[in-house]
């Protein structure tokens, strides 16, 4: 028993990685790319389509890979998922390098780049479910929702270490060869191989272990890890709650929770896309000059949110109704000034406001839809809060930035309009009182 305690330590150290890895490295992305596009003189809107695709590809093919790792075997299935990741920021990194030095046209290299993230999206999204799987597996009833609550947040902790680092791992010229700001993509890939190595070194092949694992243990589809996307335990639910009772979207007790996660959801996700351009235009920085102070708005502003998931909620004890309200509203003063702030400091302060608010908004969604149904239903409703957070990715982006391009203040101060607007219905609609 004590050998079995410390080697489920080890593979859950190892595990707790790999989920750190891919949102690291994706966040890690998102808050250069503003700065490449600048520099290949691409778009807007052609930068925040990489990741829309991106996330439309992780939101379909999250629920098959789910299903099929408790087939195919979950250590399978994390290999594929992390050697995707670094399959797909080689090439990615290789895309904006020869853009990057002339090779191809700006718009070449951001073809070929969404190309890349094509492989992220689809193959990326196959490791978490099987991480959940194999950790839900090898716990007790009792330590179950602890151990993957604790595995979950290494997606909170990745979205502010992915944009900490990004500065850091611009690289100079290799002789005639500039890696400039291609060098993030390049050393997460690295960090993506050095994953998949451990793994296939160090994780048990789960399907000759068989008797190690609980009987009927499973992982579920997580959400886009993304730039504002932290965990709010929506996927641990549908992990180990039962799913006999089927809920659909449009279900009486959820319709509002589901209007409300989809409203804020988008609200967030275009403040978030778009502050890499604003940064950039309101301090008047050259691309290459632009990355640090993007990395401390972007960390500001995980922080913030993960201070209030991880600290406030517990403390406040507010309901989820309760929650949501006060989100919408300390969320819409943090967007609207956000929009009008002139400086680094007042973009950073304006932006962990925002993110403050979408701290009580997110946990709210998940707790409230939870609460409006009976124990039956948990699994079904978890995987609908789940796909709406990860839908939010999907067209968030390209309408933030979108609106961006027509006035810099706008995505901003729409989505400030939007959290009024929902913070009225949601005082309408939603219930005083949970189930």
């Amino acid at each position: 028993m004590i050998g079995r305690t410390r080697r489920f330590d080890r593979d859950f150290a190892l595990l707790f990685l790999v989920m750190l890895t891919i949102a690291a490295g994706n966040t890690a992305l998102q808050s250069v790319l503003p700065a490449i596009g600048r520099s290949l003189h691409v778009r807007d809107n052609a930068v925040a389509a990489a990741f829309s695709v991106s996330a439309l590809l992780w939101v379909i093919a999250a629920p098959f890979w789910a299903n099929r790792s408790d087939r195919q075997g979950r250590r399978a299935m994390i290999l594929l998922g992390v050697g995707g990741f670094a399959v797909s920021l080689t090439l990615c990194g290789t895309f904006l390098l020869a853009g990057i030095n002339g090779w191809i046209g700006g718009t070449a290299a951001f073809l070929l780049f969404i190309l890349g993230r094509l492989i992220y999206g689809s193959l990326g999204s196959a490791a978490p479910p099987a991480v959940q799987a194999i950790v839900a597996g090898r716990t007790t009833n009792e330590e179950r929702t602890k151990a993957l609550t604790l595995l979950g947040s290494a997606f909170g902790l990745g979205t502010i270490l992915g944009p900490a680092i990004a500065p850091y791992l611009v690289l100079g010229s290799i002789g005639a060869v500039t890696i400039g700001l291609s060098g993030p993509a390049f050393l997460f890939a690295v960090f993506g191989a050095a994953m998949v190595v451990a793994v296939r070194q160090i994780l048990p092949d789960d399907r000759t272990e068989a008797l190690l694992e609980t009987p009927g243990s499973h992982g579920a589809a997580n959400a886009y890890p993304s730039i504002g996307g932290q965990s709010s335990g929506a996927s641990i639910t549908a992990a180990t709650a039962p799913t006999s009772e089927k809920v659909g979207f449009l279900d009486p007790r959820v319709r509002g929770w589901m209007i409300a996660g989809l409203v804020f959801g988008h609200a967030q996700v275009m403040s978030g896309q778009a502050i890499g351009f604003l940064v950039i235009d309101r301090l008047h920085l050259a691309p290459a000059d632009a990355l640090p102070p993007t990395g401390i708005v972007l960390m500001m502003g995980a922080g913030a949110s993960l201070l209030v998931q991880w600290g406030l909620i517990p403390l406040l004890d507010l309901t989820p109704r309760r929650m949501m309200l006060a989100g919408l509203v300390v969320g819409a003063a943090g967007c609207a000034l956000t929009g009008i702030a002139t400086s680094l400091y007042g973009i950073a302060t304006a932006y962990a406001l925002a993110s403050i608010g979408f701290g009580f908004t997110r946990p709210a969604f998940t707790a409230g839809s939870s609460l409006a149904v009976g124990p039956d239903a948990q699994g079904s409703v978890a995987g609908k809060v789940t796909s709406v957070n990860g839908a939010s990715f999907v067209l968030g982006p390209s309408i933030g930035v979108g609106l961006y391009e027509a006035q810099h203040s706008l995505p901003y101060l729409t989505a400030g309009a939007a959290c009024v607007v929902l913070a009225v219905y949601c005082a309408l609609a939603l219930p005083k009182k949970p189930r």
